[in-house]
């Protein structure tokens, strides 16, 4: 298991830590993070991470259970936000990116998590299929967006994170991702154009692209009670041993959200156990 990289960094705030617990440094200080998909699994977890580091954050989630607990959850940390709409649906989208312009232009982090994953044959894709991927991949634009329009009408600059995936770069036997690649692929693609559209906004824009990684995506075609047996079975499809954890990606996302990486924009990160490395 990977630890927190925020937490304990300046070994003299031990004496500060509550018993058992490490305390995060404030990392993210006056920041607020809108997180789209932050009602579970790697969105929520990096929300829960800035908010301890001493950010706030908006929660834009489908569920309004997962969403009113999330807030809840972060706000026994501090600032927490939430926003409850179906991204699929244009005139939700419109609504979300409406309210974010009238209520949250002050954001300078954000993170595009939502994202949906249900592996099928080319020849068997139906045109709903498609479009839940490609209406998905509109609102996170438009989403972008209006942030971005809130960042640039400031001046204080910016960092943007896309979660993209290793099946933009590569096909997987085992799981046929034809349309759910060709979205991720898109969303690598307008890494690097709003990279260069947008550094001399000091905003920088960067994308990391996991392998198999235990979140709550593979709940929509994997029984519950086969969840944990199915990931396990790839671990030995990435060279270090294992599938991923929440954890582990929510490391690399908080450190490119950090100014710890002032100096990287337009980046791809494989954050992968290994796969794009080659294979065992």
């Amino acid at each position: 298991m990977s630890m927190n990289w925020l937490e304990g960094m300046n070994h003299q705030m031990d004496s500060m830590e509550e018993p058992g617990r490490p305390m995060a440094v404030p990392v993210f200080a006056g920041q607020k993070l809108v997180v789209v998909g932050g009602s579970s699994g790697m969105g929520r977890q990096t929300a829960a991470d800035v908010v301890a580091a001493g950010g706030s954050a908006v929660i834009i989630g489908q569920d309004p259970g997962k969403v009113d607990d999330t807030v809840q959850t972060l706000a026994k940390e501090g600032s927490a936000y939430g926003i409850t709409a179906d991204l699929t649906d244009r005139m939700q989208a419109e609504r979300v990116s409406q309210q974010l312009a009238a209520e949250h232009a002050d954001a300078t982090l954000l993170v595009n998590a939502a994202g949906l994953f249900v592996p099928k044959p080319f020849l068997d894709h139906e045109g709903a299929d498609y479009d839940s991927y490609s209406e998905l991949n509109r609102a996170t634009f438009f989403v972008t967006q209006t942030v971005v329009r809130g960042m640039v009408a400031a001046g204080h600059g910016g960092s943007i994170v896309n979660i993209g995936s290793m099946w933009a770069h590569q096909a997987i036997g085992a799981t046929p991702s034809s349309a759910y690649s060709v979205a991720k692929a898109g969303l690598h693609a307008l890494t690097r154009n709003l990279a260069l559209e947008l550094a001399s906004h000091q905003i920088r824009v960067n994308t990391v692209a996991p392998a198999v990684v235990a979140t709550p995506i593979y709940e929509r075609f994997v029984p519950k009670d086969q969840l944990e047996a199915t990931l396990h079975s790839f671990d030995g499809f990435h060279p270090l041993g294992r599938t991923g954890t929440v954890r582990d990606m929510v490391n690399t996302i908080t450190f490119l959200l950090s100014p710890a990486t002032s100096w990287v924009t337009g980046a791809i990160w494989n954050v992968d156990g290994g796969v794009m490395a080659g294979r065992n």
